[in-house]
C-alpha cells in the first residue's frame, strides 16, 4: 500500500499543468483566494478515481492484470526518464497567467492526461494487488484526491510564499529529480513486486 501513496505523491506533486497554474497563481498574488481551484482539482480527482476505480476492477480481469503492471512499469520508468531530462533543461518560461477558480480546476484536470496517468495504474494495479475493493475503493479515493487538492495548494502556497525560489529554475530542476527518483522506485515495485 505504500508503493500506492509513494506513487501518487510523486506523480500528483511533480510539475505539471495544474501545479504550475497554481504556482503563478501564488506568484502573481492570487494566493489562497485560487484555494478553491485546488479544490476543483482534488474533485475532478475524486470524480476519476471513483469512475475509473469501480469500473476498473470489473473491465481489467485478474490474469491481464500482470501484463498491465509490467507495461505500466514500464510507462511509469518513461515518465521518469522524461522529468529526469527535463530538470536539466534551461526553462525561461515568465509568462503571466489569468486568475484561476473552482471550474479552472475542476475542467482542467478532467481533461489533464496526467491525471489519467495518475489514477489508471492505481486503480488497475495496485488496488487489486492490495486488495482494496467495494468501499475501500471510495475511502482510498477519497484520501488520493484530498493528496490531489494539496499538490496545488503546495505550489500556490509555494508561488505565495517563495516567489523567487518558485521561479528559480535550479530549484525547480532539483524537484524534478527528485519525483523522477520517486517514479524510478514506483516502476521497479511494479515491475518486479
Amino acid at each position: 500500500m505504500l508503493e500506492i501513496i509513494i506513487y501518487a505523491f510523486g506523480i500528483m506533486y511533480s510539475p505539471g499543468p495544474a501545479n504550475l497554474l497554481a504556482l503563478f497563481a501564488g506568484v502573481s498574488g492570487q494566493g489562497w483566494r485560487a484555494f478553491l481551484y485546488c479544490v476543483g482539482v482534488g474533485l475532478a480527482m475524486l470524480i476519476l478515481f471513483l469512475l475509473i476505480g469501480y469500473l476498473g476492477s470489473e473491465i481489467i480481469p485478474i490474469k491481464y492484470q500482470s501484463l498491465i503492471a509490467i507495461l505500466g512499469g514500464m510507462y511509469i520508468a518513461y515518465l521518469g526518464v522524461k522529468i529526469l531530462l527535463s530538470s536539466f533543461q534551461q526553462q525561461t518560461s515568465h509568462a503571466k497567467y489569468a486568475s484561476v477558480n473552482f471550474k479552472t480546476g475542476l475542467i482542467l484536470q478532467l481533461c489533464n492526461p496526467k491525471a489519467l496517468v495518475a489514477i489508471v495504474p492505481i486503480v488497475t494495479v495496485q488496488f487489486p494487488r492490495s486488495q482494496i475493493e467495494g468501499g475501500q475503493i471510495a475511502l482510498w479515493s477519497l484520501g488520493l484526491s484530498i493528496m490531489a487538492c494539496g499538490a496545488p495548494s503546495v505550489y500556490l502556497l509555494a508561488g505565495a510564499r517563495l516567489k523567487k525560489a518558485a521561479m528559480n529554475p535550479k530549484v525547480m530542476a532539483w524537484v524534478n529529480r527528485v519525483m523522477a527518483l520517486l517514479l524510478f522506485y514506483v516502476a521497479y515495485r511494479f515491475i518486479f513486486a
